[in-house]
C-alpha cells in the first residue's frame, strides 16, 4: 500500500509540475503528418508491448473474475463491454475534442485534474495503510 502511494503521489506530483510549467508541453503546432503504415505500427506497439495490457488482463482481470467462480463469464462479458465503451469513448471524444486539447491552457488544466486526483487518491490510501 505504502508504495502503491508512493506512486501516486509522484506522478500526481509530475502531473502538477506539468500544469505549472507550459513550456513542457506538446508541440500542438499542427505539424505533425504520420504516413498510415507509422500510424498502424505505433498502434500496435503501443497494444502488443505495453506490459499493462498483460498485467490488467491476464492477472488483474483474471484473478477477480476468477472470484466469481461459475459466474466469470458474466465478469469477463461486463469487463469486455466496459472496454469497448471505454475505449470507444476515448476515440470518439478525442475526435470531438481535439479544437479544445490543441490549446496549451486545456493540458495544463487536464494536468491540474490529474494531479489533484492522484495526490488525493495515494494521500487516502497512505491513510489506509
Amino acid at each position: 500500500a505504502w508504495i502503491g502511494a508512493a506512486f501516486l503521489m509522484t506522478y500526481g506530483v509530475l502531473a502538477a509540475k506539468r500544469a505549472w510549467k507550459q513550456s513542457e508541453h506538446l508541440d500542438t503546432g499542427g505539424n505533425a503528418e504520420t504516413s498510415l503504415r507509422t500510424a498502424v505500427l505505433t498502434c500496435l506497439a503501443l497494444t502488443w508491448l505495453n506490459p499493462h495490457v498483460y498485467l490488467d488482463t491476464v492477472l488483474l482481470l483474471g484473478t477477480v473474475g476468477n472470484s466469481y467462480g461459475a459466474q466469470h463469464w458474466y465478469f469477463a462479458a461486463g469487463a469486455a463491454t466496459g472496454s469497448v465503451l471505454w475505449f470507444s469513448g476515448l476515440g470518439f471524444g478525442a475526435g470531438r475534442l481535439g479544437r479544445v486539447l490543441a490549446r496549451p491552457k486545456a493540458w495544463r488544466v487536464l494536468d491540474g485534474v490529474i494531479a489533484v486526483t492522484m495526490i488525493t487518491l495515494g494521500l487516502a490510501m497512505a491513510a489506509r495503510a
